[in-house]
């Protein structure tokens, strides 16, 4: 995700590229999403997701328009992900909306605090502050088929790379794992989110939370025209 040769780190416009490629992943995937989401829950995650990431194209459009007005950090890499942090904290509702702005939000911080260019170590210190704190706000733990069954996998998988590793292989191995996570989560029986309340009626989905966070990761790499895109290896 580097844009020049050199250290390997993450630029601003690699995160925003990343961003982006998030938005049109999940336009493109929102009807599996949402069907998922229909059988295990009450139907509104993938709308709730695209609102979320429209809104952040705009963030992003607007940080780019004024990223030469002086203001500190509008060039950092952080910038993209505190931006999009305060669209799902403040504009996007259900459950989803806090928990991924609490991601992006401790992402953010973790790009923000490391020395430049931030890299794989901030990934995984980022990621893992992520998970801890949606798990502190949701009270949820891996098996309870939520995202953080998606989200711990990821973090530790980042956690298992060299500190100094290249972004772009340290995000697919955090992808391959979330993606397995979100696979094991099919034959759970909910314990939180609004998928607890269908009981057994939710075992036999993958919980859609779980493989959005995996479709996040993922979309590092390229935009995901279909679930059956994201990485297994």
């Amino acid at each position: 995700m580097s844009d020049q040769p050199g250290p390997k780190g993450l630029t601003h416009t690699a995160v925003m590229d990343w961003l982006t490629r998030f938005a049109a992943t999940v336009r493109s995937v929102e009807p599996e999403l949402t069907a998922l989401d229909q059988k295990a829950g009450d139907g509104d995650f993938g709308g709730n997701l695209v609102t979320g990431m429209d809104g952040v194209r705009r963030a992003l459009d607007a940080l780019a328009a004024g990223a030469g007005n002086g203001e500190r950090n509008r060039r950092g890499p952080d910038a993209p992900l505190d931006a999009a942090a305060r669209v799902f904290l403040d504009d996007v509702g259900g459950t989803s909306g806090p928990l991924f702005g609490l991601l992006f939000q401790e992402l953010a911080d973790a790009l923000g605090m490391a020395a430049a260019p931030p890299g794989t170590a901030a990934l995984a210190l980022g990621t893992a502050a992520g998970a801890a704190a949606i798990q502190r706000v949701g009270e949820a733990e891996v098996g309870d088929k939520t995202m953080v069954d998606a989200l711990v996998p990821a973090a530790r998988a980042l956690a298992s790379c060299e500190p100094t590793a290249d972004p772009a292989y340290a995000l697919h191995v955090a992808a391959v794992a979330a993606h397995r996570g979100a696979r094991s989560t099919t034959d759970l029986r909910a314990r939180r989110g609004r998928a607890s309340y269908t009981g057994d009626h939710a075992r036999g989905v993958p919980d859609p939370g779980a493989l959005a966070v995996a479709l996040l990761f993922a979309s590092a790499h390229a935009e995901l025209t279909s679930l059956n895109r994201l990485p297994v290896s």
